[in-house]
């Protein structure tokens, strides 16, 4: 029953991310493009840790805490060069 969950939580999520890639190859300015990678990189961190449940490697929850503190500074760079440029 869980992985039934789980499984459909993903597609849910995959369906998300094609929604955020459509807004960032067609969005009309620079902030709905960072808005777009920023909701798709908030949909991969919890998707790599159903992948962690899934596989039963625990590796790829550091990889997804790793990723969601880079994915942070990133986004708080692109909020700072829009607000004031470099």
């Amino acid at each position: 029953m869980a992985d039934t969950i789980l499984l459909i939580a993903l597609v849910l999520a995959a369906g998300a991310v094609l929604l955020a890639v459509l807004r960032l190859l067609r969005g009309p300015t620079a902030a709905d493009r960072a808005v777009a990678l920023d909701v798709m990189t908030l949909v991969f961190v919890p998707g790599m840790v159903a992948l962690a449940v899934f596989s039963g490697r625990k590796i790829y929850l550091d990889v997804a805490l790793v990723y969601g503190v880079l994915s942070f500074l990133g986004v708080m760079s692109l909020a700072r060069y829009f607000d004031r440029g470099i």
